[in-house]
């Protein structure tokens, strides 16, 4: 159900009592954060880390976080938007400070081209189009343990990309790259990730 100018207005003040109650440090106020936003928050982080016990420790690092900066936030933005941001900060920090486990190689999954230009393997035709099929729970399940094998670089890209909703400014921001080099770097996932979603689509096997 879409919201009105008054629900709009009403979630704004609502906002805003919660921010000052939170400076002032009550401690029902910071359990109502969590309530509201930290279902959302644990999402992102858990998508990115692919673990859940790595996704509650960035989660509560992300929390003391945005506890700590809240005299820093301005007002007039959005505070979901802010602790979203926070969140996958935290994830990607923690990210960037463990060993993840043995991915694929992304140069097996990405298409190989001979001297005319052709791939060496045509990509399969798929039985279905990949956006009506994602309406399944399978086979979303699928789609996130392949995401979930593609190389780290690449399956974060993915995610803050395609599944976050950043677009290609913000995601070279939180990669540290180029805004070019993450838009290659989102390309070559999708053609890494069509390539694991193949045998499962592909018009072929069927």
């Amino acid at each position: 159900m879409s919201s009105t100018p008054e629900s709009t207005a009403a979630a704004g003040v609502r906002e805003r009592e919660l921010l000052a109650r939170l400076r002032a440090g009550e401690d029902a106020a910071f359990d109502e954060l969590v309530r509201e936003h930290g279902g959302r928050m644990l999402a992102v982080t858990r998508r990115i880390l692919g673990s859940d016990d790595e996704a509650q420790d960035a989660l509560q690092e992300a929390l003391l976080s945005a506890f700590k900066a809240l005299a820093r936030f301005r007002e007039g933005a959005q505070l979901g938007t802010w602790l979203h941001r926070i969140a996958v900060n935290a994830a990607l920090m923690r990210l960037r400070s463990t060993r993840r486990a043995p991915e694929h190689e992304l140069a097996e999954l990405l298409p190989g081209f001979v001297e005319d230009g052709h791939q060496v393997r045509e990509p399969s035709a798929w039985s279905a189009e990949p956006d009506a099929a994602l309406v399944s729970e399978e086979t979303c399940a699928l789609v996130r343990r392949c995401i979930d094998r593609l190389p780290e670089n690449q399956r974060v890209a993915l995610v803050l990309r395609d599944i976050e909703g950043l677009d290609n400014e913000q995601l070279a921001d939180r990669l540290g790259l180029t805004v070019n080099a993450a838009k290659i770097r989102v390309h070559r996932a999708r053609q890494a990730l069509r390539a694991l979603l193949d045998p499962y689509f592909s018009a072929e096997d069927r």
